[in-house]
């Protein structure tokens, strides 16, 4: 748990409530996280001037100082942005959660972001309108961005590389025990699942090649439907912290993979793909783009993580689920 001093959390709900706030009680409770990171809702009643009880609720995000594989600073990306003027390129349809406070322990290599609570629908009870709504949002965010190039945006310093995906791509391939695995005669995945990711390999330089004739967009990279969430109509996007520049499609990648509805997952993937270029196209003509390689970005991104995580699976199910998915990305293939 975080420690929470009266001062910070003072100034915080002054903020938050628009009124001088005198002194607050507060409860936390842990909504999720790990080993560097906090995330926790915090609740209670604050006091005014006046003497009047406002009751709130805002989350409060602890991350501690991390290293991720080829992108060392992403652990302070999420404060670095909020700091910023980022939020000035939101629209009211497609946003992130409005922070209240944030603030840096050097000491500790720590931040701290005391933001909006968000209050919507989320992970897997996002339906498949709520599904083709965001990627439709994304695109728009993206196009804009990319045909009017903001300055604010090019004077961001901490967001990732452009070739964020590729390094993480061959940095999976370079692991024996996933890339040694589907070419053993022990290993138990179908054939024509390790035969699609054997092609991948084998057609790398010449897909990789293509993506990096795509457009570079602002990528979320963490697009998946734990952190967005459909509130009143509106788009509300979380966990900043992976953002930077890549390519276009790469966001769909993780909206259609990366741990989403599977026994829909062909299904959103005909959905969304299209309401994403939609969207894209009201800022951007792309018209001329005939190879988005999206399917492409999927089995780069997410091939050996779902070989890694059915081998670490701890029951069958978990196992089927990973096949399952493995399955439709190939169904998805056969329509390219």
């Amino acid at each position: 748990m975080s420690v929470i001093k009266n001062e910070t959390l003072t100034q915080v709900l002054s903020k938050m409530l628009g009124t001088k706030i005198i002194c607050a009680d507060f409860q936390t409770k842990p909504l999720h996280g790990g080993t560097v990171g906090n995330v926790e809702l915090v609740t209670g009643n604050a006091e005014t001037t006046d003497g009047r009880k406002l009751p709130y609720k805002m989350v409060l995000k602890t991350q501690k100082k991390w290293e991720r594989y080829s992108d060392p600073d992403s652990w302070r990306r999420e404060y670095d942005l909020y700091r910023s003027h980022f939020d000035a390129l939101f629209s009211e349809s497609f946003r992130w959660p409005q922070c209240y406070h944030a603030e840096m322990s050097e000491e500790e290599n720590e931040t701290k972001i005391w933001m909006e609570y968000i209050d919507g629908i989320s992970g897997v009870d996002l339906t498949g309108d709520m599904y083709e709504r965001a990627a439709e949002e994304l695109g728009r965010f993206q196009g804009k961005l990319y045909a009017e190039q903001p300055a604010l945006l090019q004077d961001l310093t901490n967001l990732s590389n452009v070739d964020y995906m590729k390094n993480f791509y061959l940095h999976y391939r370079s692991w024996d025990s996933v890339y040694g695995y589907i070419r053993s005669d022990d290993c138990e995945i179908p054939k024509l699942i390790c035969d699609m990711l054997i092609g991948i390999d084998e057609r790398a330089d010449e897909i990789l090649s293509r993506i990096e004739k795509l457009p570079i967009v602002l990528c979320h990279r963490d697009f998946w439907v734990a952190n967005i969430f459909y509130s009143e109509g509106k788009i509300i996007l979380l966990d900043w912290d992976t953002s930077g520049w890549g390519y276009l499609g790469e966001d769909m990648a993780s909206l259609i993979a990366d741990e989403a509805d599977v026994e829909h997952m062909v299904a959103y993937y005909r959905r969304c793909i299209p309401a994403y270029y939609k969207g894209f196209s009201e800022y951007a003509d792309i018209s001329h783009i005939t190879d988005n390689c999206v399917y492409e970005m999927i089995l780069l991104m997410f091939g050996y993580r779902l070989v890694e995580w059915y081998m670490n699976a701890e029951s069958d199910d978990e196992r089927a689920l990973h096949i399952h998915t493995l399955h439709n990305i190939y169904e998805i293939g056969t329509e390219q």
